[in-house]
């Protein structure tokens, strides 16, 4: 596999991007001492090596990997009796820092040894120059999906936090509150707890039921498309999740005092008021 160069990249420093990846053949190719100003994953397919870096040396076999971070000097050379032959990714980004973050692989640490599965074709990122846009987003794909296997293969142990069942319960809600068939009890079977733990959760948190807090989000959904669009009434009151205009009516006239057309009336005047 040769080294290969994307010419697109995202305008955007924070995101990951990756560089270029490469393939390098028992042979005595040493680099270093050195630093680069991008991350360097390595993996080890056969044969031996030898990492130095931040005063500490790692003798490494087939199925270690290593990685080389921004500005940190680094040496990294063959045994000589038994070269290594390895893969490498290069790649950049604020976001590399987050995800390695979830793996073993550090400043202090950069080195995983014995990994449980082949992973060398996963460093085969990019069979083409991603020039073209659709290129770069598969090649970016297979960049993540890499990083992924250090997640699972060598996961940072992580303080587990509670889970967010509230936050869960009100993202469930405006992604979904438009369909008509949505129930609260759909919501507790997709936060997955007790129901009525949840509800419980829910009104210390929020002040309210989840039912109520369904019902205000479509009205409030209602309201801002009664004063930024020219859309029937009918066609609102289907776009927030009901399929009776009448009962939609009656639902948002007790929330806001206003019947839909009294509400879009007055948002009308007020814009008129204000030219």
């Amino acid at each position: 596999m040769q080294a290969m160069r994307p010419t697109y990249h995202s305008a955007n420093g924070d995101r990951l991007t990756w560089i270029c990846s490469g393939y390098k053949p028992p042979n005595l190719h040493k680099w270093g001492p050195g630093v680069r100003d991008i991350y360097a994953l390595h993996y080890i397919v056969s044969g031996k090596g030898i990492l130095e870096t931040r005063n500490a040396t790692y003798t490494l076999k087939a199925g270690d990997s290593f990685i080389i971070f921004p500005q940190t000097e680094v040496f990294y050379y063959p045994d000589h009796q038994d070269p290594w032959e390895y893969v490498w990714t290069e790649f950049k980004g604020e976001e590399a820092s987050l995800l390695l973050s979830m793996t073993e692989l550090n400043l202090q640490h950069p080195i995983v040894t014995d990994a449980p599965v082949n992973m060398e074709p996963l460093f085969h990122i990019s069979q083409n120059m991603a020039s073209k846009p659709y290129e770069h987003i598969r090649t970016e794909a297979k960049l993540r999906l890499l990083l992924s296997y250090y997640m699972e293969h060598y996961p940072k142990e992580m303080v587990v936090e509670p889970i967010p069942y509230v936050r869960i319960a009100k993202e469930t809600i405006h992604n979904n509150y438009w369909k008509a068939s949505l129930t609260v009890s759909d919501i507790v079977s997709i936060v997955k707890i007790e129901r009525s733990y949840l509800f419980r959760l829910f009104k210390e948190e929020m002040g309210m039921s989840v039912l109520s807090y369904l019902t205000a989000y479509r009205v409030e959904r209602g309201c801002e498309l009664l004063k930024t669009t020219q859309l029937s009434i009918k066609t609102i009151a289907f776009s927030v999740g009901y399929k009776d205009q009448m009962y939609f009516a009656k639902v948002f006239k007790k929330a806001t005092s206003y019947t839909p057309t009294e509400y879009m009336m007055l948002h009308a005047t007020e814009m008129l008021t204000k030219q």
